[in-house]
């Protein structure tokens, strides 16, 4: 059985942004993460649940400007292409900029 979890864009009072996982299974069972990397490890967990099978809804928050949700998008890019990079076992990733990571 797949799992579905709700992803909500929200901001804080000092209008920082964050990412606020409910796995839809699971009654009032919020996890609120800071940036990408902690979001990304949070769903690969909730992920071994259900063996891989998500499905995740994004939305955002009342709020929440359009600055906000770019930079969520623009960080969530570069999360990828980094990863992708790990796998590949490349020198540079998609960007151009160097791996340092190899």
């Amino acid at each position: 059985m797949a799992g579905v979890i709700e992803s909500v864009i929200k901001s804080s009072p000092l209008g920082r942004w964050y990412i606020e996982l409910s796995d839809t299974m699971k009654e009032d069972e919020n996890i609120v993460c800071m940036d990408i990397y902690e979001y990304a490890n949070k769903i690969e967990e909730i992920g071994k649940e259900y063996d891989g099978m998500l499905e995740i809804i994004w939305s955002s928050d009342n709020g929440v400007t359009p600055e906000q949700i770019n930079e969520v998008r623009m960080q969530m890019n570069a999360y990828d292409a980094e990863q992708e990079a790990k796998r590949e076992n490349t020198e540079h990733m998609p960007d151009g900029t160097p791996n340092f990571s190899s």
